[in-house]
């Protein structure tokens, strides 16, 4: 896996376009030039008394011709993918720094709101809906009752100025109807550190430790 910045992000996309398109070159005319030698070296060798047939020669000019195409056509896909990819991975480097919402259950207290808070997508209306707010080791350190609550999006603050122990704290989402549990997916607050790709996928570098991929953001703050 590579991590990048932003001024190695805009290398990468302009270097793209010219290395393919040499390598491309270069293949295509390899091909030619090898077709050409053997077609001179048939035709100085060919028999007197049996000439190599117009139709013959004209079929292998038009199978060359045809692998050139075919060699040409996958250069060219291979070209805009690598392009496609190094754009992809230049817009990535500009979420350095910014804050996402991604998909995790880890809280942070801010020094100086001397608050911790989280976000979740609730899948269906639930009756009831509490947050638990628990320490490293899974205790239950406080509560945030949010009622009633139909299937959307929620954000939700904790109180943590009387709170002294260890973090990171982390939280669960209880929502029920009545005895029946609503499915919940809870989503943490993180700033991007940087970015990466490995095997096409690009890949964000979280400043709390985690790593989600771009495609798993849920929203830029």
């Amino acid at each position: 896996m590579t991590t990048i910045s932003n001024t190695a992000a805009t290398k990468a996309a302009s270097s793209a376009s010219s290395s393919t398109s040499q390598v491309g070159a270069n293949t295509t005319q390899d091909a030619q030039d090898r077709f050409l030698k053997l077609l001179v070296a048939q035709l100085n060798n060919q028999d007197p008394m049996n000439p190599l047939d117009n139709a013959q020669m004209t079929s292998q000019i038009a199978q060359i011709n045809t692998v050139t195409g075919i060699q040409q056509l996958n250069d060219t896909v291979k070209g805009m993918m690598n392009q496609f990819a190094a754009q992809q991975l230049m817009q990535a480097g500009s979420m350095v720094g910014r804050q996402v919402l991604v998909e995790g259950n880890r809280m942070s207290i801010d020094s100086t709101s001397h608050k911790a808070g989280g976000a979740f997508d609730l899948a269906g209306s639930a009756a009831t809906v509490t947050v638990q707010v628990l320490d490293p080791n899974g205790k239950e350190v406080g509560t945030v009752e949010m009622g009633s609550l139909k299937a959307g999006r929620y954000n939700f603050d904790w109180d943590a100025s009387s709170y002294s122990g260890a973090t990171p704290l982390r939280f669960k989402v209880l929502a029920a109807n009545g005895e029946t549990a609503v499915s919940s997916t809870a989503l943490m607050q993180d700033k991007v550190s940087a970015v990466s790709m490995d095997s096409g996928t690009l890949y964000l570098q979280l400043e709390g430790g985690s790593t989600a991929t771009y495609s798993g953001i849920k929203a830029i703050l």
